[in-house]
């Protein structure tokens, strides 16, 4: 297990260039699987989630060549899929959340497929239904070996069909948009997701020979087509990254700019930090946060305490929550947050409650915050990563804690953040990595 030695205190200063979006990566690398021919992914970020697909992919028959530091071909033309049953699969793919993602395309492609409970964060169940549910009106057959743990489904013959999806689930509706390519007839998907994740997949299958109207929306419309070709696909910059970086830029008192940024694309999360008191500029492509040697949490029009809340999109990203619950430990004021997704995600808040910030956990879902405003400095602190953005955001704190704070089990940051130590180190600050 992997640590971090943070030497906190000092204020960031330079450029950064946004890693490629995860979220999107491990759809766009699933979707490769719907086409025997050549697909070019650019802007891929070197992160253990997306890396342990990539692996998997090629273990299951896809060719795969590294064009430089962040673009791969793909080629799809050969799929074993008795590697389905191995054991090596079940254990490679139970540590990988977006392996569910491979179940669409296998599924629309072959006419089954298989995946093991898939692992991923400790934030909580994740239920799978509303990937099978679609599935199911699609017309294909589901079956969950107990005690294997294996999620399987089997469809011949998958016809176009109305649904109205009983969640707003990206991963399923980026499975069941797979899924329905090749389905005869017409599909519509109701209460859809309409992530940028999404809206970037749709437009790289319609790229492919796909017909999807109704991107960026939540009702999708699919045209069953026979087959899709292949395409070459850039992937947008990380808006989760882009927030953590804000919120590392006002939490240090740093003057940080991300380059080829446009505020525009990253939805509410401005809007979110501008709740409690940070502000960033858009200066030409780029975006600056600049020092914030103090902030201060807004109040609603009435006076009643500020709540952040996560929500589908375009709502608030429940990822980018943890960020925002550390940055308004040292702003001026109080703010509810309100994690509405995963009922174990704030449960690293302790660990900052033991650095010194005012914090009331008021059930799994919902944490008070009361801000320092930097009258008193975050101690530092010994702490374990429990999932990528509670990582991310002990990472914030012990940079701008006073003293050396460790953080152990830092390959759950590694899964969502490229060289994140390296890049910081390179605008002043002081992290290193050890075993």
């Amino acid at each position: 297990m992997a640590s971090f030695k943070i030497k906190g205190g000092n204020s960031l200063k330079g450029e950064l260039i946004p890693q490629g979006a995860k979220n999107e990566a491990l759809q766009i690398i699933c979707a490769v699987l719907l086409t025997t021919e050549k697909v070019i992914i650019k802007n891929i970020p070197d992160i253990i989630d997306v890396n342990n697909l990539i692996q998997l992919l090629e273990r299951m028959g896809v060719e795969i060549e590294k064009l430089n530091t962040t673009d791969y071909s793909f080629k799809a033309e050969s799929i074993n899929l008795d590697y389905l049953k191995t054991e090596e699969f079940r254990t490679k793919g139970a540590r990988l959340r977006g392996s569910v993602m491979i179940l669409g395309p296998l599924l629309a492609r072959f006419k089954k497929a298989f995946i093991p409970a898939p692992g991923g964060d400790k934030i909580g169940r994740r239920r799978l239904d509303t990937h099978f549910l679609g599935f199911k009106k699609l017309g294909a057959k589901f079956n969950y070996d107990a005690d294997h743990g294996i999620y399987s489904v089997e469809g011949e013959k998958l016809e176009g069909t109305y649904m109205l999806l009983d969640e707003a689930s990206v991963t399923g509706t980026a499975n069941i948009l797979m899924a329905s390519v090749f389905a005869k007839g017409k599909t519509i998907v109701y209460n859809a997701a309409c992530e940028p994740y999404l809206q970037q997949l749709s437009k790289m299958l319609n790229s492919m020979g796909a017909k999807i109207s109704g991107i960026g929306s939540n009702m999708l419309i699919i045209e069953g087509v026979d087959s899709l070709c292949g395409c070459t696909h850039n992937i947008m910059p990380d808006m989760i990254e882009v927030g953590s970086f804000i919120g590392l830029a006002a939490m240090t008192a740093s003057d940080i700019t991300l380059k080829n940024v446009n505020l525009d694309d990253l939805g509410m999360i401005p809007h979110a930090f501008k709740k409690i008191g940070i502000n960033v500029e858009q200066v030409n492509k780029d975006i600056r946060i600049p020092p914030h040697y103090n902030y201060e949490i807004e109040s609603f029009i009435d006076g009643s305490i500020m709540t952040i809340a996560d929500a589908p999109w375009p709502g608030l990203t429940p990822d980018i929550l943890s960020v925002i619950l550390v940055v308004a430990a040292q702003a001026k004021g109080s703010v509810l947050i309100h994690q509405k997704m995963f009922e174990s995600r704030l449960f690293f808040v302790d660990k900052l409650i033991d650095m010194g910030a005012k914090i009331i956990l008021c059930d799994p879902h919902r944490a008070t915050v009361i801000g320092l405003n930097r009258e008193v400095c975050l101690r530092a602190s010994v702490m374990t990563s429990p999932d990528i953005r509670a990582g991310i955001a002990l990472l914030i704190a012990a940079l701008s804690a006073e003293g050396t704070s460790i953080i152990h089990n830092i390959e759950q940051i590694d899964r969502g953040y490229q060289n994140i130590d390296i890049r910081l180190n390179a605008l002043g600050a002081q992290i290193e990595r050890f075993t």
